[in-house]
């Protein structure tokens, strides 16, 4: 016999909701992910949950509750929720920082690099960065080290392919082609096929945990250093934004598209300028005084002042 009482009504009413409620958490995390026009998205009101639990948790400091989430937890909550607005220039290693390996090098070359840089895969390039023909994974070619096995005439046989991805790709679809693909290391292309950058998983994945340092990661040093007599010392890659805020927008004022401070050096001197090599930012004034460099790239800068026009004294 059917139950008609009310009862039997409200416990179907409450199963339709539980159903309601799950298909609304799984929109959410679809919006989550993917993202949605909607104003009124999972998101935001994540976000906003956050930034509320943060200024209460600043009025009663200490009181937070066994089990709840750190300050840790909800930087890395923030980092995801906005994950997926990145593009993969915007997350990408420089193309003047990659380090990397010519065709025709020889094996003991290649292991030479390996124990320098202390990266686990290298890239191969032709002739130039623009025609990077594949990578070297560490495994490969200290497995042949360690089975005493005589060394490849050649690197080719050494050689993997990496992903090559256009620059404006989301570095959420790239983290999944990384997963689909089982390759960890990404060759960033520009408009034009050059390279314009690297990118590997890790660098993803500091995106929401914050920058993970090993035991071969040297010291960071301060990428802007403020010293005697108006000079400033500073990073090859220091954003020309960051230059601006703290010592002179003008420095920041310039046509070409750069956006670090030796790629300012490198346009004005039209070249990678050497060691102890002093260049002039015409607009501004500032000398920009060559440190630390190599062949391929300047790495630290020391930045003159502008000359004080000299005014006489009156009689």
């Amino acid at each position: 016999m059917a139950d008609d009482s009310p009862s039997g009504t409200k416990e179907a009413d409450s199963s339709g909701g539980s159903a309601g409620e799950g298909g609304s958490i799984w929109r959410g995390i679809k919006s989550l992910l993917f993202g949605n026009d909607s104003d009124h998205t999972l998101r935001r009101e994540l976000e906003e949950a956050i930034d509320e639990y943060d200024e209460e948790a600043g009025e009663e400091p200490g009181q937070r509750v066994k089990g709840d989430l750190s300050p840790l937890e909800r930087q890395m909550l923030r980092n995801l929720l906005h994950f997926s607005e990145h593009t993969v220039d915007d997350v990408a290693v420089p193309r003047a920082d990659i380090i990397a390996i010519e065709e025709s090098a020889s094996f003991a070359d290649l292991v030479a690099l390996f124990t320098e840089a202390g990266h686990s895969r290298i890239p191969v390039y032709r002739e130039t960065l623009d025609t990077i023909v594949g990578m070297i994974h560490i495994r490969d070619a200290f497995g042949i080290l360690a089975g005493g096995e005589a060394p490849p005439k050649t690197l080719e046989p050494l050689i993997r392919q990496p992903l090559y991805v256009p620059e404006s790709m989301g570095v959420l679809d790239l983290l999944v082609e990384m997963r689909a693909k089982r390759t960890h290391l990404a060759i960033v292309l520009d408009e034009y096929s050059g390279t314009e950058g690297l990118l590997t998983f890790e660098d993803l994945v500091e995106e929401i945990v914050g920058d993970v340092e090993d035991e071969h990661d040297d010291a960071p040093e301060e990428m802007l250093v403020a010293l005697d007599d108006g000079l400033w010392e500073a990073d090859a890659r220091t954003e020309l934004e960051d230059v601006a805020e703290r010592i002179d927008p003008r420095l920041a004022n310039v046509e070409e598209d750069i956006d670090t401070l030796g790629g300012l050096a490198f346009i004005i001197a039209g070249q990678v300028p050497a060691i102890g090599e002093i260049v002039l930012h015409p607009e501004s004034g500032w000398r920009l005084e060559v440190i630390a460099a190599d062949s391929r790239r300047v790495t630290r800068l020391r930045l003159h002042p502008p000359a004080r026009a000299h005014t006489p004294d009156k009689d």
